[in-house]
């Protein structure tokens, strides 16, 4: 099982370890809902290392990336970050990324640690089209960085202390490249899977303990605490935001999971499944990523089925909780079209008993 730079310090602090995506991950420090709620409302810190990064350079790195990604990776500008997927050229997703330009010819893809060995192999499978040779332009960076997700609406202000460079008024979804905590050449990026606001900071692994202590340091009187992937995932969820192997995989298209927004269809932009995908949009489909919340008491969960008034199946969860902001049941679910507008009333089978739920419109949680 691997370690990230951080994985003594979260025993040290007597975190709840797990097994995820093969790394040894803290699920909680001192509850779900403590760290969850803190984000919300002051300063929390994720370990991040476990994601994937790959560098893509040279001359044709633009070209590649319109190619193998669905948005529009030419609406870039250095310093922007852009959210995107990979169709997989059967209508489905072989993972959802990030894509940070650093300039026309230098980018950097942040995918998911569940998928890092598949993302990787499938960027090389279409890698040679454009002249890019693995190891060469393209660059599997995953074991060397140290990743921080620093979220909630005091964390800028905090993070603010350890530079000289302006970060707390950075626009959403851009980067710079600075000196953070004394330390140079950090990727300092304001994305975030919280809704909280917030930032992520990247380094080399050699400076992982070194990073953990300024940010904490910086953040104590702004009630900084560590958080667990518990927390991040009903933060996620409050936020509507799809998690790989839940809500969106192999079988479902971007277009079904509401991702149409990041599916750019410019001629000039031809990428895998274009076609397929542009059908999907003109024609519509079957079934469609919907948000849910319980009218009865109970805790929606991946798998459980949906059914209508009539008892009959209309569809799946595919991630729910409780939500600890709202203090209700919470989800996502694939439903069949009939079913899709907000104030549609359905029935959720928990435990054998068919709990009443209402389609809403995403995000859940409003801030």
């Amino acid at each position: 099982m691997k370690e990230t730079p951080f994985t003594r310090i979260h025993i040290s602090m007597g975190a709840r370890m797990i097994q995820f995506a093969g790394f040894n991950m803290p699920v909680e420090y001192t509850g779900i809902t403590d760290e969850h709620v803190n984000v919300r409302k002051k300063v929390g810190v994720f370990d991040v290392s476990h994601m994937g990064e790959f560098r893509v350079k040279g001359p044709n790195a633009m070209a590649f990336l319109q190619y193998v990604t669905t948005n529009d990776v030419s609406a870039l500008y250095d310093g922007k970050v852009q959210y995107s997927c990979f169709p997989n050229g059967k209508g489905g997703i072989v993972d959802d990324l990030l894509v940070y330009r650093f300039s026309e010819d230098d980018f950097m893809l942040v995918v998911n640690a569940a998928n890092i060995e598949k993302d990787w192999n499938w960027c090389a499978q279409h890698a040679a089209r454009f002249n890019i040779r693995p190891d060469k332009e393209l660059i599997n960076m995953s074991d060397v960085i140290a990743q921080l997700a620093v979220q909630g609406p005091l964390a800028l202000r905090a993070m603010q202390k350890l530079t000289d460079v302006n970060v707390e008024d950075m626009p959403y979804y851009t980067f710079k490249v600075i000196e953070f905590a004394g330390i140079k050449d950090v990727i300092f990026s304001t994305t975030g899977y919280t809704g909280a606001g917030g930032c992520e900071i990247y380094t080399g692994i050699e400076n992982g303990e070194r990073l953990w202590e300024a940010v904490f340091e910086a953040g104590k009187e702004y009630g900084i605490k560590p958080a667990g992937l518990g927390a991040r995932d009903t933060l996620r969820l409050e936020m509507g935001y799809c998690l790989y192997g839940n809500d969106i995989d192999d079988t479902t298209s971007p277009i079904e999971a509401g991702l149409g927004w990041i599916t750019r269809f410019k001629e000039d932009k031809d990428f895998i499944d274009k076609e397929l995908l542009l059908r999907q949009k003109k024609e519509g489909v079957s079934r469609k990523l919907c948000g849910f919340e319980m009218l009865e008491r109970g805790i929606p969960r991946q798998h459980y089925e949906i059914f209508d008034d009539s008892c009959r199946r209309i569809g799946e969860v595919t991630s729910g909780t409780m939500s600890p902001i709202l203090n209700k049941g919470i989800g996502m679910a694939y439903l069949e079209n009939g079913y899709w507008t907000p104030g549609t009333e359905i029935k959720v089978r928990i435990r054998n008993k068919d709990l009443k739920a209402v389609v809403v419109k995403l995000p859940f949680y409003k801030g």
